[in-house]
């Protein structure tokens, strides 16, 4: 698995991965790949650069998607979703399926995602937690207000709203993430959620794998962190607003959605451009969210 250092957390561990390989500079990594000798690349990516790679591997299989970027790079060309599935609307992991189904692969289930907590990591989490007053046998929710655009937040007070409802009904506490790029929206949590709250603004990847995979609930914008929250199985509700649920919402049974309700078009299985949204994320009421959430704890 050929993956960028800053992302290795989420392979780490995982019993069907022989070796991950560091995404360096162009030349370095190309180099680091011609001599392992693959038989097959898959390029999972798509991007330019990740096309170059595939195309300069020296392996006799290059398997890629035909309608990317320099798509003529590769000798096995995968056709894009609607074409392969019959339609656009695929989930990424779908998008993702078609290249080993196309090389091969009999089509079947799809096995649930997994990630692996690191000891040392799940460690570190406790000792943070409790630092900050969250115990052991506390049950705790993981909030996720972040979002690559601002127009994928859902507000900062409303997280602070089901904070306290999830505190009052459940007794659950919140653990809210934030990157450590996100000084300002942690801020803007602690002034909201005084006292109500613990701000995890100092983890690392694998900590944050460790923080998730023991919460009661996570409750986030459609980002990085729900999907983690997905692949540990954990019951998540994912807020989406500009990106496509259809693509990227949970797949296992405790996922719940709430969304603007934008409609999008998909011109290629890993791409959605929204064409109608009738409300912003920050229309979406606590109420829905709520919801969601009783969904998942009950009551």
């Amino acid at each position: 698995m050929l993956v960028e250092p800053r992302f290795a957390a989420v392979f780490e561990g995982n019993p069907l991965i022989d070796e991950v390989i560091f995404s360096a500079g162009l030349v370095e990594t190309t180099l680091q790949i011609r001599r392992r000798g693959f038989s097959t690349v898959f390029n999972q990516h798509g991007g330019p650069r990740s096309a170059l790679l595939t195309g300069a591997s020296g392996s006799p299989v290059q398997i890629g998607w035909k309608d990317h970027q320099y798509s003529f790079l590769y000798n096995v060309q995968v056709p894009e979703a609607q074409e392969f599935y019959g339609r656009p609307d695929v989930h990424a992991v779908e998008h993702r399926m078609s290249q080993f189904y196309w090389a091969g692969l009999p089509r079947g289930p799809i096995p649930p995602t997994k990630v692996f907590v690191q000891t040392d990591a799940r460690q570190s989490v406790a000792r943070k937690l409790a630092a900050n007053g969250i115990t052991s046998d506390q049950a705790y929710a993981v909030l996720q207000p972040g979002a690559r655009f601002s127009e994928m937040r859902w507000p900062v007070t409303k997280f602070a709203e089901l904070a306290g409802w999830l505190w009052a009904k459940y007794g659950i506490t919140s653990a809210v993430n934030c990157s450590a790029q996100e000084a300002a929206l942690a801020q803007e949590i602690r002034a909201a959620m005084p006292g109500s709250a613990v701000v995890a603004d100092n983890l690392d990847v694998r900590e944050l794998i460790a923080l998730i995979s023991s919460a009661r609930l996570f409750v986030g914008n459609d980002s990085g962190p729900a999907h983690i929250a997905a692949g540990l199985q954990r019951p998540t509700v994912v807020i989406f607003s500009r990106t496509d649920p259809a693509q990227w919402r949970p797949l296992h049974a405790a996922g719940r959605v709430v969304s603007t309700g934008a409609q999008f078009e998909h011109p290629r299985g890993d791409k959605a451009i929204v064409v109608h949204q009738p409300r912003p994320v920050t229309a979406i009421s606590v109420d829905e969210l709520r919801a969601a959430c009783a969904e998942l704890l009950g009551g």
